[in-house]
C-alpha cells in the first residue's frame, strides 16, 4: 500500500469534468516529450533558466519524477500533471509550500500549445486551490508571472486572483533576471471555493 503525506495527502487526483490533476509518471516520458518539443517556442520565454554560472547536470524525466513524488510525500509541494480527456496536457506545481504561521505556497504552470484557450489550465488551478484551502489547509497562494505572459496572465484573470504590484528581478527567466507581476488569493477570498466561482463564471451570459 503506498503512503500518503501527513498534510498534503500526496499522492493525490482531482477531476473536474475533462480536466484532471494526477502525479507525474515515469511512463508518461513519450507523452510529455512530445508536448514539450511542440511546445518548446511558445514556452521558452517563460521559463526558469540557471543564472550564471550555469550547473552542467541535467535532471532526467525519471530524476524529475522521483524527485516530485519525494517533495510531496515531504509536504513540500504538490507536482501534478496536468491531464485532458485523459492525456497528458501540461503540468501543475504547487511549491516553496511553507507551514507554521505562514501556510502559503507559490502555483507555476504550463499547458501543451495546441490546447491553450479551452478553460483547461483556468480549471486546473482553481481545482489546486480549493485542494490546498479546504483540504490541506493552507491559507494563501500566490502566482507570479511575467508581464508579457499574456496567456498566463488570462488564467489568473478569469480566476480573479488579486494583483498585489510588481516584483523586479524575480525569477531567472530565458537567459535574464526578469520582472514579475505577482498575483494571489487568500482562504478568506474564496469561502464558496475558487472551482464553483469559476464554474459559475462560465455559466454566466
Amino acid at each position: 500500500m503506498r503512503s500518503r503525506s501527513a498534510r498534503l495527502g500526496w499522492p493525490v487526483e482531482l477531476h473536474e469534468g475533462s480536466v484532471g490533476l494526477r502525479p507525474l509518471h515515469a511512463r508518461d516520458l513519450r507523452v510529455w516529450s512530445e508536448v514539450r518539443q511542440r511546445s518548446e517556442s511558445w514556452l521558452r520565454p517563460w521559463e526558469a533558466t540557471p543564472p550564471p554560472p550555469a550547473d552542467p547536470y541535467t535532471m532526467s524525466f525519471r530524476q524529475m519524477v522521483r524527485l516530485h513524488a519525494a517533495q510531496g510525500r515531504a509536504d513540500e509541494s504538490l507536482p501534478w500533471a496536468v491531464t485532458y480527456n485523459g492525456r497528458l496536457a501540461g503540468q501543475l506545481n504547487v511549491s516553496n509550500i511553507i507551514w507554521g504561521s505562514a501556510r502559503m505556497g507559490t502555483v507555476g504552470y504550463w499547458l501543451d500549445v495546441d490546447l491553450a484557450g479551452r478553460g483547461i489550465m483556468p480549471t486546473a488551478v482553481a481545482m489546486a486551490v480549493d485542494y490546498c484551502f479546504f483540504v490541506c489547509g493552507l491559507h494563501r497562494l500566490e502566482v507570479n508571472i511575467r508581464p508579457e505572459n499574456r496567456a498566463s496572465l488570462r488564467v489568473v484573470e478569469k480566476l480573479g486572483f488579486r494583483e498585489e504590484g510588481l516584483r523586479p528581478k524575480l525569477l531567472h527567466i530565458d537567459g535574464e533576471w526578469r520582472d514579475h507581476r505577482s498575483f494571489a488569493l487568500t482562504s478568506e477570498d474564496v469561502p464558496e471555493g475558487l472551482l464553483r466561482r469559476w464554474r459559475s463564471s462560465r455559466l454566466a451570459p
